[in-house]
This record gives structure tokens, sequence and C-alpha cells, in this order.
């Protein structure tokens, strides 16, 4: 995340000597780095609808975002019906925190003051993941065995039963290591449980990562989830714009505008605003990527030191850092002088030619 300076023609500058850009892009406080930080509140806005830091300020001037854990983030309401803020720290008393000295970015909001966690209302969906997670756990554990019942012949005592339960254990033991148990006369096993197969143990497991990844808006390829679908090429190409159409911008979204209306005066919203760059998602693509430079380059958007920079080379200098268009590579401002001067040699050699 960058914080960008509005020039007078429309244009944009990476705006690195005001304070804020410091904070947000490098080091917004002492233990974090900007992308720790930056990805504890994505983490607490996915998985508890929710993040929070706090401001610290040298006077009118931000110094620091410290990360709060949203657990300990207590919300209520004053007599107006404006939000406030508690903070439990692991010692003492709870503090209140002032509205202006709170960050706080919700995720998917119904009020648009305070954000829905994923995990609360998907609980079901969560809840049968974790069901079918244990099944399978101990089905493998007992070598994709159905529960078994041994039947005897007899009417036992209460102290055969209780011998008869040591035996059954010892049964069970030699079929998860694989050993093939006797059975003593008068013993028969019974399967009283569900085959795996029947129980569609397996594919109910995928249609769970297929729920979860729905709930966050990940595509289930991007957690390891591949099915017979295009994820190659154009079509896995595809997919990754999608997911940064549809998923990301939506949460960088709210967080560039949460930023830009807590982190920033009125007066200086006039100037800066602090947005995150997503081209770093796409630089896998190297065909489209160098297609997109050539496109810029010869249709007079961008230059070729432009180009460069955004690769991470040096800027070359001299006509590299000049505007050119296709029409053989010329400068936009000579345009003019190229067509005048060729109307020109085309006069001379048709009055010379008259000459002679």
């Amino acid at each position: 995340m960058g914080v960008y300076r509005r020039e007078p023609d429309g244009s944009r500058k990476d705006a690195r000597d005001f304070g804020l850009y410091d904070i947000v892009h490098t080091s917004p406080n002492e233990d974090m780095t900007a992308f720790q930080f930056w990805q504890a509140m994505v983490a607490s806005m996915l998985l508890r609808g929710n993040a929070f830091a706090e401001i610290h300020r040298s006077g009118s001037r931000i110094v620091a975002l410290d990360f709060l854990l949203p657990g300990r983030v207590d919300l209520d309401l004053d007599d107006d019906g404006r939000v406030t803020y508690w903070f439990r720290p692991r010692k003492g008393a709870r503090r209140q925190i002032e509205r202006q000295n709170m960050l706080h970015i919700p995720a998917f909001s119904l009020d648009g003051r305070v954000g829905l966690s994923a995990i609360r209302y998907g609980a079901d969906v969560f809840g049968a993941a974790m069901s079918a997670d244990d099944a399978a756990n101990g089905t493998f554990k007992n070598g994709l065995l159905p529960a078994v019942a041994f039947k005897v012949d007899r009417v036992l005592k209460p102290e055969q039963r209780d011998e008869f339960r040591d035996y059954v254990k010892q049964v069970s033991g030699a079929l998860n290591a694989g050993r093939s148990p006797v059975l003593e006369q008068g013993i028969s096993p019974e399967s009283i449980g569900i085959n795996p197969v029947d129980a569609q143990l397996l594919e109910s497991r995928a249609y769970s990562v297929e729920e979860v990844c729905r709930w966050f808006g990940v595509p289930p390829w991007m957690v390891g989830k591949t099915d017979a679908g295009s994820n190659w090429g154009t079509g896995l190409e595809q997919q990754m714009i999608a997911f940064l159409t549809f998923s990301i911008s939506s949460i960088t979204n709210q967080i560039q505008q949460c930023v830009n209306k807590r982190l920033l005066t009125a007066v200086e919203r006039q100037t800066y605003y602090g947005e995150f760059s997503l081209e770093a998602f796409l630089k896998a693509d190297t065909a489209g990527r160098s297609a997109w430079y050539s496109q810029m380059t010869q249709n007079g958007i961008m230059t070729r030191d432009e180009c460069r920079v955004k690769e991470n080379l040096p800027r070359h200098g001299g006509n590299a850092g000049v505007l050119t268009v296709q029409a053989n590579l010329t400068p936009i401002d000579k345009l003019g002088e190229s067509t005048d001067g060729q109307a020109a040699q085309a006069a001379l050699k048709n009055w010379l030619g008259q000459q002679e």
C-alpha cells in the first residue's frame, strides 16, 4: 500500500515525503513490517468480521498504528448512538479508545458500521466440514473398516462379558495392526457401520472444501482443490482476474477508504490518498505484461522509463523518457514538425521537377 499525491494535470506521484507514506507502506509500528500489519488486519476482517488498530499521534501527526486483537476490543454505543471502543489488555482494566484514535475496518456489514464474521454466519458449513473431517480421521484410524459387532451363541454372565470385552480389544488391535485375528468357537463378526463408500465420505470432504472457499470468495484451486476444469493458460489467468475483481478488490477497497477517512484530514484528502497496487498479482503473466507495455508505449501513454520502473529496472534516460507513438515511434510533440517537414520536402521535390 502506498500514498499518492494528486497533480494539477490529473496525474499522480508517490508521496514519499508525506509522513503517512512510511507508516502504511513500510513500518506501521515498532514490531511489525507493513506486510505483517496488513496481513493481520485482513485476517481479522475475514475471520472475525472487524479489524482494529490504535492510532498514535505526536501532535496532529500520525506516528504509529498498533494492531489490536479483535477479541480484545468491545464495541458499545453512546447516548447518541455512535460506536465506542473499549480495549481489554492482558493486564489491568479495560480502557476506552477515542473514535479519532481508532482505525476500524469492518468486513461485509449490514449496518455499515460493524462487520459480520464469516465463520459465525457459516457455522453450519464449518461444523459439517469439521464433523466430516473427524469421521474421516476415525475411519482411516480403523483401517477403513466399519464398526464390527461380535455375536456369541450363548448368554454370557456379567463377569464373562467383561472378559469378552477385553478379548474384543485384542481382536480390534489385531485388525488395526493389519493382522488376522482368530475367532474362537461360537463367535461370529457382523458389520453394523456404514461403508465409507456408501457414505460418500471423500466426496463430502471435497464438498466441504468448496463450501468453505465459497464463504471466503476463494477459488478452490488456490487451496489445492483441483478438478477437471482448466487450470492452465488463459483459463487460469481469467480465474485469477476474476479473483482480483470480485474478492480481493472488495477487501482492498474497504481498507483504502477507511485509511483515507480515518488517517487523512478533510484538507489532506484533497491532495493525498492511499491505494493498494494490485499489479504484482499479475506479474507472473509475462506474455500479457509484455503486450501491455508494448501497447502503452506505442500509443504514447507510457514512456519506456516508466515501464522500466515498474519492472524494478533503473531509468535509461534520454529518449527512453519521451512519449512516442507507433508511427515511426515519433515523439508526440514532434508529430506536427515531422508532417510539415515531409510536406515541405515533397513540395521542394515537385518544384525541382517542374524546373527541370
